[in-house]
Formats: C-alpha cells, structure tokens, sequence
C-alpha cells in the first residue's frame, strides 16, 4: 500500500461510510483520494521526496572511491635540429578516502534524516490536504441544508402571502396585511437567492482544494449529521506525543542538528586516503637524417596519504560550537512544541464537549420551534394570533434550524481537528488510527 493511499484510512475515525452512486456524486472518500493525487501542494512535496530518495545513497557520502581515466596527445617539432617529437600517454588511477573522521557514516546519516524530514512534510500537506477537503465538502453541505430551511421558510412565507391575496379577494382581508406578507415573502426569497450563491462559492472554493474544475457541480451522498461520542483526554495527549507528524518532524530535525555537531567534529580527526593507478606512455621522435626511436614506459604506483590540520585559527571550535548550540535550540523547540500542542489539544477538547452539549441544546430548542411553529399557524388561520406573532414564530423556527446546522458543522470542526492533532489521519490499520 502506497503512503498516500494509507491516509485515506482516516475515514474510520470520523465514521463516514463512502457511498457510490452515480457520475456525478462524489463522496468524501473520492474526494479526498482525488486530491491526494492532483493537489499542487502535494505534487510538489511528492517532487521534493523523490530527490531526497534519489540523494540518500552511500556514494553521495563518500563512502566509495573515485576512479578515473586520462589520455594525451602532446606533439612538437623543435625548429633547431628538426627533431618531430610526438608523447602519447594514458593512466587509470583509483583515490578513496580510507577515514576522514567518521565523516561518511554521519553524512549519510544525515542524508537519511533529510529524506525522513521531507516524507515528513509530505505527510503534514497531506494532513493539511484532508482537514480542508473535510471542512469544504461539509461546508457545502452546510450550505445546501442551510438553503433547505430558507427554502422551507420561504414556502411558509409563500403560502402567507397566497392566504392574504385570497382573503382580499373575499373581502377578509385589507391591502396592509397582504402588503406586510408580500414584504416578507420578497425578503425571504431574497434570502434564498443569496443563499443559493453561498452554496455556488462554497462549491468552488471545494473544486479548487480537489484541483477541479469551478464549474463543476457534484451531488454530495453524505449525510450531514454529527458523531457525539465522547473521548478520554489523556488518551488523546498520549496519541498526540506519539503520532502528531509536526512534533515527529521536529524530533527528525534534532537528529540532523545532532548530525551537523558530528559533522564539525569529524573535522578534529585527520584524515587518510590512499591513490592506485598505471601510467603508460608511448613516446616517439624523429631527427632529420636519423631514424625513428620510440620509447614505452609502464609505470604503476599505490600511494598513502595522511593529512591533518592542526592549526585553522579556532575555526573549527567556533564551528563545533555553534553547532552544539543548534541542537540545544532544537531541543528547546522540541519542548516548546510539545507544550504548545497539549494546550491546543486541551482547548480543542474542551471545544469538542462544549459543542456536544450546545448540539444537544439545538436539538431541543429546534424541537420546541418546530412544534411551536405548527401551533402558530393554525392559531393565525383561526385568527388568534396576528401576522407578526406569527412571523417572530417564523423567525424563531429559521433561527432555530439555522443553529442546529451549525452546532453540527461546529462537532464536525472538531472532531476533525482532534483527529488531526492525534495524528489520526496517518495509519495502515483501523485499529491505528481510530480514536477511542
């Protein structure tokens, strides 16, 4: 299974159940594969690992030697006793740095912590990626539910003004009330109208994440409800300290500050490489008046060399010493991120049980609108109540509904965000990354 196809698990947290359909519904699951594979973000950090693979390999170390080849041709002609000279010549040789200090392990260590911090960052925009195809596909759901109750608003309002209209034309009624219910039919299909182009850019905006394009309109198959299950605090922190993939970047990245400080101090050790080869020579010259001579030669050789340095004017030092100081910064970040996490997990659990109750409360208070709203219309078809009544009725009912889409969107926010922080949305098994 591939990394990027690993993350598409997430959906076991947050219980979503992908459903097929039709060409153009797309669920949360498509959705989110189809922008793994087209987000430029990700392209692009999927690009930068690649090179990282491509440089972490022991020859970029150091740790193999060089070998190489070299041919000449030199001829000349000696103007004072005419001699024509003519020096072909060819060599193989073959250096390799034998101990430089330790230099090639930590180098290639160091190349292996850059290609772990670069998947690292993939899977951050990646984490990214997801949360925000989250948030938009339910933010058109948002929306579109939203639309609905204006819509349903709208059809009241509608039916008010057809009751007015047709009272007046029996004489039951007088022009005030059926302009007053003309008013609030306009305002609300007004309403509806802006509404409409919320559901439009909230669309869009969604195209963009999934790079696809604006004009197209997709049938979303999921059901816009929120998941009140509860969670442990101290098992969330306890995921988020092993799991969340911007604190284990920032673990890599003392690692390659580690390796830096090893890099100045193999600077320290002196350093020995050895140089095997053959020159060949073929050399040949002709006098006026002489005969041809000709002369080869073969000679091979195998050197060793030893080199240290042992005065740079503290360069060295100074180097060793701001390397160490990098790490301590590293160390310090480390903690400070750690900090910085637990108290926005604590906010966002806090948040997380709020919301639950504040669901709880729209659940009711639109309960109670609804209910109050049926009652209403009888009573103003009876006469017992007069048309505003019944719009503060109406207008308590929108309100009512209105919060509820929200309080669902809010749980969505969330849990989204816990799972997040938790590192729930990398894992290859459901059993790894579900909250409980």
């Amino acid at each position: 299974m591939s990394k990027l196809k690993k993350y598409s698990l997430f959906l076991l947290i947050v219980l979503f159940s992908p459903v097929s359909g039709q060409q153009d519904e797309l669920s949360l699951t498509d959705a989110i594969l189809k922008a793994l594979d087209n987000n430029y973000g990700i392209t692009i950090s999927r690009s930068e690992l690649n090179i990282a693979e491509i440089n972490n390999n022991w020859g970029n170390a150091g740790r193999y030697p060089v070998i190489g080849f070299d041919a000449s041709s030199n001829n000349s002609y000696d103007l004072a006793d005419q001699t024509l000279s003519n020096r072909i010549a060819a060599g193989m040789d073959l250096n390799w740095v034998l101990f430089d200090g330790f230099r090639v392990n930590v180098t290639k260590s160091f190349l292996e912590n850059t290609e772990e911090i670069t998947s690292g960052r993939l899977s951050v925009m990646v984490e990214n990626t997801i949360q925000d195809i989250i948030l938009a596909y339910y933010t058109v759901l948002l929306e579109q539910e939203r639309l609905e109750v204006l819509k349903h608003v709208l059809k009241l309002s509608s039916d008010r003004y057809a009751y007015e209209l047709n009272k007046k034309s029996i004489g039951s009624s007088v022009t005030y009330e059926v302009l007053q219910a003309e008013s609030i039919f306009l305002g609300d299909k007004a309403a509806v109208l802006d509404q409409e182009m919320r559901v439009r850019n909230a669309m869009r905006n969604f195209n963009f994440i999934i790079t696809e394009d604006p004009a197209v309109a997709w049938h979303f198959p999921e059901e816009f409800n929120a998941d009140t299950s509860h969670y442990n605090l101290s098992d969330l922190r306890a995921k988020m300290l092993n799991n969340n993939q911007t604190l284990k970047n920032q673990y890599t990245n003392l690692l390659l500050r580690q390796d830096e400080t090893e890099l100045k101090r193999s600077s320290f050790y002196p350093s020995v490489s050895t140089s095997l080869g053959m020159d060949n020579s073929f050399n040949r010259s002709k006098t006026s008046g002489s005969a041809v001579l000709n002369f080869d030669s073969y000679a091979p050789y195998a050197n060793l060399r030893l080199s240290y340095d042992i005065y740079q004017g503290g360069i060295r030092k100074r180097a060793m010493e701001v390397a160490r100081i990098n790490e301590e910064i590293a160390q310090v970040s480390i903690e400070q991120m750690e900090h910085a996490l637990t108290n926005e997990l604590f906010n966002l659990y806090d948040y997380y049980e709020v919301r639950i109750a504040l669901f709880g409360v729209a659940n009711q208070s639109l309960k109670t609108a609804e209910l109050n709203l049926n009652i209403s219309e009888e009573k103003y078809r009876t006469g017992v109540i007069n048309s505003f009544n019944y719009r503060d009725v109406q207008l308590i009912y929108l309100e009512a509904s209105l919060r509820r889409l929200q309080a669902i969107y809010n749980l969505l926010d969330s849990k989204t965000r816990l799972t997040r922080i938790t590192g729930g949305f990398i894992g290859t098994t459901p059993a790894e990354i579900t909250l409980q």
